[in-house]
């Protein structure tokens, strides 16, 4: 089992949260308009693409807003032109975090980085200084109520590794050359998935105080908010005592 940290189920729980605070839609619009400019705007023969328009439409983005982010990855539209790049860093006492983003301004994008951690804890670090805490792993989500043993079988028998059953939602992860197979082996199943995309998983994870932890969580969310920033990956292990604390607070 890889260390499993809680924190992505607790980010599919805040969703609404990011959506109202119009997050959402950003990361939508840029997931979309990278897929088609990587591979073209026909999400037939762009899974990546189709994914995303299927996560757009689920959460309720309007179609011309789809429409447009296509074009804007095939070029079809002006505007800056988006790339995508990480960030290594530290959160407080020394929780290495991994930040992807995806920008039209890099500068603007490094400097309001850099003010989270200013302002809150932590510290930017040199490449490879964190990453290598990190594997690149296949990740999948289903949010339907499902039957536990025969997704488990399904997922397992294609070549998942790990699978976590929450309440709202079932997690995958999968080596990168097995993530294909699991994926269309769950949809030849009929299962739907909500989210399927390469990720990064620590190899490790730290354990904190709670009230450490809370300091550390509120950091990757300061840092999540950023428009500029489409994923935060952590080593950080949340504990079912900050998880009350949290949701005390």
């Amino acid at each position: 089992m890889s260390g499993h940290s809680k924190w992505s189920t607790i980010k599919h729980k805040k969703g609404a949260a990011d959506a109202r605070r119009g997050k959402l839609f950003t990361q939508l619009a840029k997931e979309i308009s990278i897929a088609a400019r990587e591979g073209g705007g026909d999400p037939d023969f762009n899974n990546r693409l189709r994914l995303a328009i299927a996560k757009a439409k689920a959460d309720n983005m309007p179609n011309d807003n789809i429409e447009r982010a296509i074009k804007r990855g095939t070029g079809e539209l002006e505007g800056g032109e988006l790339v995508e790049f990480m960030y290594e860093a530290y959160a407080p006492h020394g929780v290495g975090m991994l930040i992807e983003v995806v920008t039209d301004n890099r500068n603007r994008a490094v400097a309001d980085v850099r003010h989270v951690f200013n302002k809150f804890g932590g510290n930017l670090a040199e490449n490879g200084a964190v990453s290598w805490q990190f594997s690149r792993k296949g990740y999948i989500t289903i949010t339907e109520e499902v039957d536990e043993d025969e997704l488990f079988l399904i997922a397992a028998d294609a070549g998942a590794d790990d699978i976590y059953f929450d309440d709202e939602v079932t997690e995958i992860y999968t080596e990168i050359e097995n993530f294909q197979a699991v994926q269309k082996a769950l949809e030849d199943a009929g299962f739907t998935i909500d989210e399927a995309r390469m990720v990064y998983e620590p190899n490790n994870t730290v354990e904190l105080e709670p009230d450490q932890t809370l300091q550390v969580m509120g950091v990757i969310e300061k840092v999540e908010d950023l428009d500029d920033v489409q994923n935060v990956y952590s080593a950080l292990e949340i504990s079912d005592e900050a998880i009350e604390a949290m949701e005390a607070a």
